[in-house]
């Protein structure tokens, strides 16, 4: 029988986050960008209210392995799956911009609507409809204050019960105190072994493309450079989407101006 390579140990989001923030858990080459939808980060939201187990994050530890900044990963934990559900609720919950796969920064805004407990990526009705709460990062802003949050609703939703609401609304700030199971993976496995496993692993999520394999498989060769020619084709990509959606621009803006007249009025 094959000797287990992993543990597993439950920690809370909140923990997973701070970790994240504070670079003990960290990004390695092999990971993709942020490819999920708005509409997957609503439900994972959801599904974290409503008690739902949401899949287990899968760590290593080993300092040789090189970041997304280039750095080693001596004394972290390397994140090999879960980035994009860890990357989904630093956006929502924390307000942190996203890297797409067309490589385009935005931000995700899910809304929260305390009357039907419902959450929904936001939109310009939304936005504009008192009854929602537009964005719930406000919740777990550090310096948020549930108090000043519900004043706020109750003053745009007359008649509403300030209880309620105020019950509604500490729910959705205990979000970050769910578990969820992290597996550690053995030192000893060597990085082949590792970008194997991440690749099987997301064969059940978001289906790698032939280019994510390619690219994973070229962050990792140490021989010619492989995470700096990652870097390069990244940015490369970027700079060409940027110059497309620039294009675009342009096109529009010349469409727009009024026709000139030529010959006789």
């Amino acid at each position: 029988m094959a000797t287990q390579r992993y543990s597993v140990t439950p920690h809370p989001i909140e923990t997973l986050l701070t970790w994240v923030k504070s670079g003990e858990v960290a990004i390695p080459e092999i990971q993709r960008p942020f490819v999920w939808d708005a509409t997957k980060v609503r439900n994972l939201l959801d599904s974290l209210y409503n008690g739902y187990p949401v899949g287990y994050l899968i760590a290593w530890r080993n300092p040789t392995v090189k970041l997304k900044d280039g750095t080693l990963s001596v004394g972290k934990r390397i994140l090999i799956d879960g980035q994009q559900r860890v990357t989904a609720l630093m956006a929502a919950l924390l307000g942190r911009e996203v890297l797409t796969r067309d490589y385009r920064t935005v931000r995700v805004r899910i809304a929260f609507h305390p009357g039907e407990e419902r959450f929904e990526v936001r939109n310009p009705a939304i936005a504009n409809d008192p009854a929602w709460i537009d964005d719930v990062q406000q919740i777990f802003d550090p310096d948020a204050d549930l108090f000043e949050i519900v004043d706020r609703y109750a003053s745009r939703n007359e008649g509403v019960n300030r209880r309620t609401v105020g019950r509604v609304l500490q729910k959705v700030g205990k979000l970050v105190n769910n578990h969820v199971g992290l597996i550690e993976l053995a030192e000893d496995l060597d990085i082949e072994t590792v970008t194997e496993i991440f690749i099987r692993v997301n064969s059940a999520g978001t289906p790698l493309s032939q280019a994510d394999f390619a690219m994973s498989k070229i962050a990792v060769n140490e021989s010619y450079g492989g995470h700096i020619l990652r870097k390069a084709i990244d940015y490369f990509c970027h700079r060409e989407v940027a110059e497309v959606i620039d294009g675009l621009a342009k096109k529009r803006a010349i469409r727009s101006l009024p026709a000139r007249r030529f010959g006789p009025k």
